[in-house]
């Protein structure tokens, strides 16, 4: 991902509901209950790990059992260092105390999330780690891992892991992302490894591919207790030798075998947290709700239409229908390039506005860039002494409509259908298309003659865009 354009809006939960979500994750419960319990008797080695004797203790506490019960409350007390849960009071006699930051999980639930946070880049730190058996077959004589004979690059695997976050982010927040439906492990496996122009991955992007779901198996295991997500395994199946019998019959088009992953609402708390950490613009809906309509309408212009509605709809809410009618037609007024999806904006805001806003629009009936939308408005709710538009009007409607639709999609289906219609319903468009006094005159011609299929009709097109560019150039 690119930190120079605005990510995807994201809808929050509530604070409060995401605060009670961080104290439920076994990540930080585990860790506040080690830091309530840690007391005068509690010894931690020069790492500020729990000494070895004290961890069937703590592994009780936690009601951790079998052979990885100690394991896991040592990987609970490190979290509850780093969180800053407990504190490191004598290094040399291994003496500790409550940290101050077991306070802040009674607080506010700004400050629990902030715990859960700190808490959460440990888990992601050793998430990016790989199997510890391998890694201590790497110390060498001096004590330190020689990375070379991992074949590790400990940044690589960071960087990888954050990409597969980033992604599994943009997926959930985009407008036509997965939401609160679950993704497959190997699709998100080959965003990162896939390139975008290879048509059929070659069998070493496959292995590749292969390769990274297992790594991110065993993450997203580790990152699950973290309430980052949730996450169902690699079918163990699919891991055994070729030779084994399966012990039950297996579906192999059942793609949820392969792993599949869902990011939590707290998870997109956390991920977009650190996205913004990291230099991201990564816009939440509801923070323009407080601002101007000229606010509302520039950033919305950048939300797909799901996310504008509800930031709209957040906008209104706060305000009375005829002075927010007022506040978007004048905001949407402009020649500037942003203008069209502006005005196609502030159309679709004031759909959402009751009867109580018509003096507003028929205020601007004789406005030159808003009385096509007015009378559209008034039409559309059977308002009566409607005046009819006169043709440059229609004309003028039409070609900032299109560069709006241009603006906020690109070179789309819906467009190109709009445009084949436009062709076919106006026989002689072209010819008086060019003319009309709009700044996006040539760019809407130049669209319409790359997106009509018909070469005849592409080359009228192409042949107007000349004129229109001459004539605003004389």
């Amino acid at each position: 991902m690119s930190d120079s354009s605005p990510l995807p809006p994201a809808r929050l939960h509530p604070e409060a509901e995401l605060a009670r979500a961080a104290l439920s994750t076994p990540l930080l419960s585990r860790a506040a209950r080690l830091a309530r319990w840690a007391g005068p008797d509690t010894r931690v080695d020069a790492g500020g790990t729990l000494v070895e004797e004290q961890l069937p203790a703590a592994a009780a506490l936690l009601g951790l059992t079998g052979d990885d019960a100690a394991a896991h409350a040592s990987e609970a007390w490190r979290v509850a260092v780093d969180a800053g849960l407990v504190e490191i009071v004598d290094e040399e006699a291994g003496t500790v105390r409550a940290g101050e930051n077991l306070a802040l999980l009674t607080g506010s639930p700004r400050d629990v999330l902030a715990v859960w946070l700190t808490a959460l880049e440990t888990v992601l730190a050793d998430a990016a780690v790989p199997d510890l058996d391998d890694l201590a077959g790497a110390v060498d004589d001096s004590g330190r891992v020689d990375f070379a004979s991992l074949d590790w690059d400990p940044q690589a695997d960071a960087d990888f892991l954050d990409g597969v976050l980033g992604n599994l982010y943009l997926l959930t927040v985009g407008e036509d992302g997965a939401g609160e439906g679950a993704v497959p492990l190997p699709a998100l496996a080959a965003s990162m490894l896939v390139p975008d122009d290879m048509d059929e991955p070659t069998n070493d992007v496959l292995e590749q591919v292969s390769d990274a779901m297992m790594r991110l198996d065993d993450q997203f295991r580790a990152l699950e207790p973290a309430g980052l997500v949730a996450y169902r395994p690699v079918d163990e199946a699919l891991m055994a030798d070729a030779d084994e019998e399966p012990a039950a019959p297996v579906d192999d088009t059942d793609v949820s075998r392969y792993g599949m992953v869902r990011l939590t609402p707290l998870g997109v708390y956390g991920l977009r947290a650190r996205l913004l950490e990291a230099g991201f613009e990564a816009p939440v809906v509801g923070e323009l709700a407080d601002k101007g309509a000229d606010a509302l309408l520039d950033g919305t212009a950048r939300f797909g239409q799901s996310a504008a509605r509800a930031e709209t709809e957040l906008w209104l809410a706060r305000r009375e229908p005829l002075a927010a009618a007022r506040e978007l037609l004048a905001a949407a007024r402009g020649a500037d390039a942003g203008g069209p999806l502006r005005r196609l904006r502030c159309q679709q805001a004031l759909s959402l506005v009751g009867a109580e806003a018509e003096p507003a629009l028929r205020e601007v009936l004789d406005d030159p860039e808003l009385g096509g939308l007015a009378r559209v408005w008034l039409s559309e709710r059977g308002a009566a002494g409607v005046p009819a538009p006169s043709q440059e009007l229609v004309f003028w409607l039409t070609v900032d409509t299109l560069a709006a639709q241009l603006a906020a999609e690109g070179n789309s289906e819906e467009l190109r259908a709009l445009v084949e219609g436009l062709a076919a319903q106006h026989s002689g468009f072209f010819a008086a298309a060019w003319r009309v006094d709009h700044p996006a005159t040539a760019e809407v011609l130049d669209a319409m003659g790359r997106l009509h299929p018909d070469k005849k009709v592409a080359k009228e097109a192409r042949k107007a865009a000349f004129k229109a560019r001459s004539q605003q150039g004389s």
